[in-house]
């Protein structure tokens, strides 16, 4: 097992009301699996996403990563699970835009304290896993949609992380670079990392073995199949 939430509530308060933006989120994710996080606007998706991140702190129940219940540690000790063990997709990229593509990778393993020979040999080794050998030194504005998101996965990954969050990894590309960047982490999902994907295209979301669906904060399927590719 490496995720049990057990009875999650987030209730944001919004002017003088409350919004339960999670109810009673009840869910355990083994090692290695793969789903798809579906529903409509507001359901409650990015919520669950950012929690599960450590991005974020549930208003009550608990939240065990690895048997590690999260909801006991402080900002640091979370942070340390979040870069060390958690790697982040999202649609808009946020690659820093003054930097490289390599600098961008290189990013959270200086963070980590990474000496800087073995830095480079793993950032070669990531850039080179998504065919951008020859980019290097681009800047994300002097690459290509579809370029750019690789370099967020190879940033997301090049820590090895158990768990890959990727938030409608597919919405800013066309549908020929949406489905390479879903192979490609369905291909990183093959060697071993957990992969979540949140998403509103229903053909995406089919691809996953489990595929959930929320409405107003809650779960309401959970549906296991063979992958649909």
């Amino acid at each position: 097992m490496l995720i049990k939430l057990d009875r999650i509530q987030r209730i944001f308060q919004v002017g003088s009301e409350q919004v339960h933006a999670l109810q009673d989120i009840n869910l355990t994710i083994e090692k290695g699996e793969y789903l798809s996080l579906m529903g409509p606007s507001g359901s409650g998706k990015s919520t669950l996403l950012n929690l599960l991140g450590l991005l974020d702190r549930p208003t009550s129940g608990s939240y065990l990563f690895d048997v590690r219940d999260t909801t006991t540690l402080d900002d640091s000790e979370q942070a340390h699970i979040r870069n060390s063990r958690i790697g982040f997709v999202f649609q808009f990229f946020h690659l820093i835009q003054r930097l490289t593509a390599f600098e961008n990778v290189e990013l959270p393993l200086m963070l980590r304290g990474v000496p800087a020979s073995k830095r480079r040999q793993q950032v070669h080794a990531a850039l080179d896993g998504m065919g951008l050998t020859n980019r290097f030194d681009h800047r994300p504005d002097q690459l290509s949609g579809g370029q750019r998101q690789r370099v967020a996965i190879a940033r997301a990954t090049v820590t090895a992380p158990d768990l890959i969050l990727a938030d409608e990894p597919t919405g800013n590309l066309d549908r020929k670079s949406g489905n390479e960047m879903i192979e490609i982490l369905e291909q990183l999902n093959s060697e071993g990392m957990t992969l979540i994907v949140v998403t509103h295209d229903a053909a995406i979301g089919k691809r996953a073995k489990r595929q959930l669906k929320m409405v107003d904060g809650r779960i309401v399927e959970d549906i296991r199949t063979q992958a649909t590719t």
